[in-house]
């Protein structure tokens, strides 16, 4: 019977008996950690990483946080490299071969990379280029460009919002043409938007071919990378914003959309294909751009440029 056990030390009852002390450390664990510190100082924070973009920005350099980076490039071939240095391709090395033909475009390209400042002018061997090129003609020049390192995708609208400013954002779907990712780049500079985001697959990205044909402003408008862009969008739906899809099939024409003057994500697609199957659905709205001369379609950087022209008017 429960009372009667004759087994020494077994608990017959419900009741604790004395426990040991915390040493204090309960009431020390109390008493915190002082006042949360502003999100500006929290590390990985949104607010932080917007800041940090804002500072590069104000700087002129490209960005330096987020998503991720894509490979160094190496740029080759005399007229190629004086049009990446015409056009400020960020690069840290010119590697120009030992007793070349000095012609007016390696004159160029010497002066270019010297002018600039940043850019080390280094001689090496033939056999040393040719290894570098791997079997591309290089004419005995080489450019070094850097890895780009992308923003991460909320830091485009924590930007704009930082500065008072409705987000104005461009997503590119299955564009795999640098000089259109270029052309983009290009158009968000001009028409006061935040920046753009492409995919991490299967999708161009900021190689020097991009940066010439974005004629410098790349160093100003951030480009971010998302792991999934379906994701990227649904959050930015989250935060508020309209997602409004750009497809020849679309249920509203341009001139009809009045959703611009707020906060928007653009969400451009390939030419031939369009907006995939996921991305088409995620998107709030899908417009389409009138175009009374016949043509079927546009390209994805005329097509972006012609919705921030929209925009920015309606914002003004």
């Amino acid at each position: 019977m429960a009372g009667n056990s004759q087994r020494p030390n077994r608990r017959t009852s419900n009741k604790k008996g004395a426990q040991v002390g915390s040493g204090g450390k309960r009431r020390r664990g109390l008493e915190g950690k002082g006042p949360t510190p502003p999100a500006e100082m929290r590390k990985g924070h949104a607010k932080q990483r917007a800041a940090q973009a804002k500072a590069r920005r104000a700087q002129g350099r490209p960005q330096r946080k987020g998503g991720g980076r894509s490979a160094a490039e190496l740029v080759v071939g005399r007229n190629s490299v004086v049009e990446a240095l015409r056009a400020h391709v960020p690069a840290t090395t010119l590697y120009v071969q030992q007793f070349i033909d000095n012609d007016d475009r390696v004159r160029e390209a010497v002066r270019l990379a010297g002018e600039d400042g940043g850019i080390h002018l280094m001689e090496a061997p033939r056999p040393e280029l040719d290894r570098m090129a791997r079997g591309l003609h290089h004419q005995g020049l080489v450019l070094q460009v850097p890895e780009y390192e992308y923003a991460h995708p909320d830091d485009l609208a924590a930007a704009a919002l930082e500065d008072g400013e409705d987000p104005l954002i461009v997503a590119l779907d299955g564009i795999t043409d640098p000089r259109n990712l270029g052309a983009v780049v290009r158009s968000v500079s001009a028409f006061g938007g935040h920046g753009v985001v492409v995919p991490e697959r299967r999708a161009a990205g900021m190689t020097a071919g991009a940066w010439k044909t974005s004629a410098g402003t790349a160093a100003l408008t951030p480009v971010a990378r998302a792991a999934n862009l379906t994701r990227a969008l649904e959050s930015y739906q989250k935060a508020g914003m309209m997602v409004v899809g750009l497809a020849a099939d679309g249920d509203v024409e341009l001139p009809d959309l009045d959703v611009l003057d707020g906060p928007v994500v653009v969400v451009v697609g390939s030419e031939g294909k369009g907006l995939s199957r996921l991305v088409g659905e995620t998107c709030d709205v899908r417009v389409r751009i009138p175009m009374p001369g016949g043509a079927e379609s546009l390209n994805a950087g005329v097509a972006a440029g012609v919705v921030l022209y929209e925009a920015a008017r309606r914002r003004s």
